[in-house]
């Protein structure tokens, strides 16, 4: 399997789990990668036959200034997800970091493996 990455991707959206944290956006960072099969698209150099990562950036910020999440799972799950389903992408990892919440800590957060 072929793998687009998507590395640092600074979207924003309301994130935590006390309610006065989720009323105004945050930045998150996610570092993504896709799982498809390129081959098609290394022969052709058709946008056609590959993931338009541009869009898959889209997207994303699309989505996550229309929800909020309490917990950095939920937001990770969702945007797997929606790459997974909207993307066809065969798999899908994503690290989710929520940077500077905690003092003495530069970023918390998860990483998520799917596989269709």
């Amino acid at each position: 399997m072929d793998t687009i990455f998507l590395e640092q991707v600074k979207v924003q959206t309301k994130l935590g789990v006390p309610e006065w944290e989720r009323t105004v956006p945050q930045t998150v960072i996610l570092d993504i990668e896709i799982g498809y099969d390129f081959s098609k698209a290394c022969l052709s150099d058709a946008i056609e036959d590959t993931i338009d990562y541009g869009q898959v950036v889209a997207r994303i910020r699309e989505t996550l200034a229309e929800h909020s999440f309490k917990l950095v799972e939920s937001l990770g799950e969702h945007i797997c997800q929606l790459i997974l389903q909207e993307f066809k992408a065969q798999s899908v990892k994503l690290k989710v970091s929520k940077p500077g919440i905690l003092p003495g800590l530069r970023a918390l957060g998860v990483i998520i493996n799917r596989t269709l």
